[in-house]
């Protein structure tokens, strides 16, 4: 699956979805990007999924018709050392997540 880490997750992170295409905003040069730049820019670059700690694109943003889904890591900072606990089940829920869902994982 070909995942991007929205600038602010920790970049270490792509490290850490192993069997994913994984690649920081930076990196795919979708940096400075606001919310629904960024899911046109990601969408056309065929990524299929964005990782982010901002819990407010889903609220932000109409998803009912795109073809990226959004995987909110809910952790109390977006420091590693919070975020990283909580990549087994982000990964886990890869497997059944659909274009335009969100998925919060605690």
């Amino acid at each position: 699956m070909k995942i991007l880490l929205d600038e602010c997750v920790d970049q270490r992170l792509r490290f850490l979805f192993s069997g994913h295409d994984c690649e920081t905003a930076a990196y795919a040069k979708l940096s400075g990007l606001k919310n629904g730049e960024l899911l046109v820019a990601a969408e056309a670059a065929d990524f299929e999924v964005i990782v982010t700690t901002d819990q407010e694109i889903p609220y932000q943003q109409n998803l009912a018709c795109r073809k990226i889904a959004i995987v909110v890591l809910c952790a109390r900072t977006n420091r590693l050392a919070d975020l990283r606990p909580l990549i087994p089940l982000a990964i886990q829920s890869l497997d059944g997540i659909h274009p335009g869902e969100v998925i919060r994982v605690p």
